[in-house]
């Protein structure tokens, strides 16, 4: 192909198309245009299984392999765009809000910078964007898993998301299921002759406030610190006048290396079965999903990725605070998120909220680190 030829690229132009292209229900849009986009640019992009949208600059047989990646997929609803050129939020500086400015077109928007801006001879960089990180993961999972994984043979991942310029180096991992209980329905005014689940919730929820004081719990981490567990919806009874046999709690679990959802669910199991009467059936069930569920990870803050990027970027070496796709590929290269954007502000939430915006240069700012980041390591 001839890239001598093709057009400049301005991520801040990228980004307030992208910005326009509503992708909380349909992804299709913003996938053809992100396609269009690597198209004008020299590159013969490709719809792999699952959605992802993969792209590849040098040798095949290069010996250091960069994987960049982020998603298109955002939450509902669609926020409109909109450019601010005196925004209270930036200093009275420049802001693009809308629906997935920061969260995560616009670290789409500068890892595109980088990837444009080099043409390796020797070393080679993948554009490996998946379609819905905001749900079920499902694009990044058969990215991990397809026998061409593009992450199998990566030295390190960049992955794009909010982290106002920092690198991030570790997460928390995120499980979700449900607690039930069994007992024996009787009538409320002879309640002795049957067995009250709602009741048994009291020792169900003493389980919980506990269950990271036990001897073999999983120590504090020294980036992330301690894991919580969240008791989050509960459900139970039928009648007013009627003990209840049923009850269903569903919990949180923000886990820390090296715990992995096997382990929380068998650790778990052993609490209740303790705390709770025998008299009454308990099970614990991980709530069904088609994909793993985003496992805790972490990438040590002496790899090379973490340094080329932290002095490209100036930013802090820090973990992050919300679960990402992050966790699939940290097992197969050293991961780092690192993008423009907050997650939250002095004001409240960003990400995820009606207010979502990015500055216009810290979007700059990440594509300059990028680039520089994705040079020095590929050439």
């Amino acid at each position: 192909m001839n890239r001598g030829r093709e057009a400049a690229f301005d991520p801040l132009d990228f980004l307030e198309t992208a910005v326009q292209h509503p992708s909380h229900e349909d992804v299709e849009p913003m996938r053809a245009f992100l396609c269009e986009t690597l198209e004008d640019h020299g590159d013969d992009p490709r719809v792999a299984d699952g959605g992802n949208v993969l792209a590849t600059r040098g040798p095949s047989d290069a010996e250091t392999h960069l994987v960049l990646n982020t998603h298109i997929d955002t939450v509902s609803p669609h926020v409109p765009f909109e450019r601010d050129e005196t925004a209270p939020e930036a200093g009275e500086g420049a802001v693009i809000r809308g629906r997935g400015s920061c969260d995560a077109k616009g670290p789409l928007a500068a890892l595109l910078a980088a990837f444009f801006a080099v043409d390796p001879a020797e070393g080679r960089v993948t554009l490996a964007i998946t379609p819905d990180e905001e749900v079920l993961s499902t694009g990044a999972y058969e990215l991990v898993s397809s026998e061409e994984s593009p992450t199998r043979d990566a030295d390190a991942v960049i992955v794009g998301e909010p982290t106002n310029l920092d690198v991030c180096t570790a997460a928390k991992g995120r499980f979700q299921g449900t607690v039930h209980l069994t007992g024996a329905n009787a009538h409320a005014a002879e309640p002795q002759t049957g067995i009250n689940a709602v009741a048994a919730l009291e020792s169900v929820l003493e389980a919980i406030r506990t269950f990271d004081e036990r001897a073999d719990a999983p120590p504090t981490h020294p980036q992330l610190g301690g894991a919580t567990l969240t008791p989050t919806v509960v459900e139970g009874g039928d009648a007013t006048n009627q003990v209840p046999a049923d009850c269903a709690l569903t919990v949180d679990r923000r886990s820390v290396p090296p715990e992995t959802a096997e382990e929380f669910h068998d650790a778990l199991i052993d609490q209740l079965r303790t705390g709770v009467p025998d008299d009454v059936g308990v099970e614990f069930r991980f709530t069904d999903r088609p994909t793993p569920f985003l496992e805790a990870w972490e990438t040590d803050p002496d790899e090379r990725i973490v340094e080329v990027l932290a002095n490209a970027s100036g930013g802090d070496v820090r973990p992050f605070t919300a679960a990402t796709e992050a966790s699939y590929f940290a097992a197969e290269a050293p991961t780092v998120v690192f993008g423009p954007g907050v997650l939250a502000d002095d004001e409240g939430a960003v990400a995820h909220a009606p207010r979502e915006y990015v500055r216009v240069d810290a979007v700059r700012a990440a594509a300059r680190a990028l680039e520089e980041t994705v040079r020095t390591l590929v050439g």
